[in-house]
């Protein structure tokens, strides 16, 4: 069998490329079962797979993936179709970008922290680029930095770009060389215009923003990753308009918020869970106003509800 590497899916037949960099067609001949992933794709780009051949005659080159080899990490999320299932949108990833926008459209704090979250609980190192800066008036500047304070006291590194700007992203091109990584974001905050001017050889698709709804037209359809010039791969992935966790332990969400782990020893009981407890740390904090309250806020929704939902962004006012 080859081994390679899954570089896009489109549900039923995935693009792999192998030790050689030839490109192959691959799918999936009956179930193929991954332990402890109930996943509406079991594969997922960057999945390192083994793969035997079925066709190589001139430039059809086709094949049948055997075996998925197990996962450094991956970021998922509840499938938007099926609440109980789950959606890998890529897998064995050194470093996430979060591509923030504070208009056209906006970016909430919800959806951040449940992006991160999951980053945090699979190791994934995360940076947040707030993005179309070009287009910001003194109210979004202003919560632009009340932001950054907010994130890169937690722990996360903040970057301000505008994907239209070559020489606000030139310091990207020298931190994924030889990386793998992901732009993640909802749609229309400008991943594709990002990951176009990273090299000059990729020309993916981008789309205007839905004038009815101030939200991104998905330009992205199915995820895939792009070989650099530089060396590396950047993985595109579609627009996500909510992000639902999934296979989470509650009683652990609070160790994937940094600045709630610092303050765990100091509460009263070892199984604090932050929220009603007596002599809480974290909720000591955020009553002096030392964790920002749309974290606090956030993590208490996600310790209360199940199903994914959008976040207004008045209630953490």
């Amino acid at each position: 069998m080859k081994q390679g590497t899954v570089i896009k899916s489109t549900g039923s037949w995935y693009k792999v490329i192998d030790q050689e960099q030839l490109e192959w067609n691959c799918r999936i001949r009956g179930r193929l079962r991954m332990d402890d992933i109930k996943s509406t794709n079991p594969i997922a780009v960057g999945d390192e797979v083994k793969f035997e051949i079925e066709e190589e005659e001139n430039e059809n080159r086709n094949g049948v993936i055997k075996k998925i080899l197990p996962r450094k990490n991956y970021i998922i999320r509840k499938s938007i179709n099926l609440s109980k299932r789950s959606h890998i949108l890529a897998a064995n990833i050194d470093k996430v970008y979060l591509i923030v926008t504070l208009v056209a459209p906006q970016t909430q704090t919800g959806f951040i922290d449940r992006f991160i979250v999951t980053a945090e609980a699979y190791h994934i190192p995360v940076t947040i680029l707030f993005n179309k800066i070009d287009l910001y008036g003194e109210t979004e500047l202003q919560e632009l930095e009340e932001l950054k304070i907010i994130y890169e006291k937690a722990g996360y590194s903040c970057q301000t770009i505008s994907a239209k700007r070559p020489e606000s992203v030139s310091f990207l091109k020298e931190e994924i060389k030889g990386k793998k990584v992901m732009f993640g974001g909802h749609s229309g905050v400008g991943k594709s215009t990002l990951v176009n001017s990273l090299d000059q050889n990729l020309d993916l698709k981008t789309g205007a923003i839905s004038k009815s709804h101030a939200s991104g037209l998905h330009t992205t359809t199915f995820a895939e990753m792009f070989e650099l010039q530089s060396g590396g791969f950047i993985i595109d992935t579609p627009g996500i308009r909510a992000f639902g966790l999934i296979d989470f332990d509650k009683t652990e969400l609070s160790h994937y918020f940094p600045e709630m782990r610092e303050l765990l020893v100091d509460c009263k009981f070892n199984n604090c869970q932050h929220m009603n407890e007596p002599k809480c740390a974290v909720k000591q904090a955020f009553l002096d106003d030392e964790l920002a309250p749309s974290r606090y806020i956030n993590y208490i929704k996600m310790m209360e509800e199940d199903e994914t939902e959008t976040f207004r962004k008045d209630i953490y006012k």
